[in-house]
């Protein structure tokens, strides 16, 4: 499903957009890790923000 931009309430935030490269770019910037690890949590963890940025700090250990 696309990333409507023009709704940007706390529901948008609480997921990452996979499809969307900014969004991926961005997680992978905030954490540390390369766009292909992003992109592999990601697919192992689903598109819940809280979740992936658990998974991406045990990832960086």
């Amino acid at each position: 499903m696309a990333d409507n931009k023009s709704k940007r309430g706390a529901a948008d935030r609480r997921q990452i957009s996979g499809g969307e490269g900014y969004e991926i770019n961005y997680f992978a910037r905030k954490h540390g890790i390369s766009r292909e690890q992003a992109e592999a949590l990601i697919k192992q963890v689903g598109n819940d923000r809280d979740k992936l940025n658990a998974a991406a700090e045990k990832l960086k250990k």
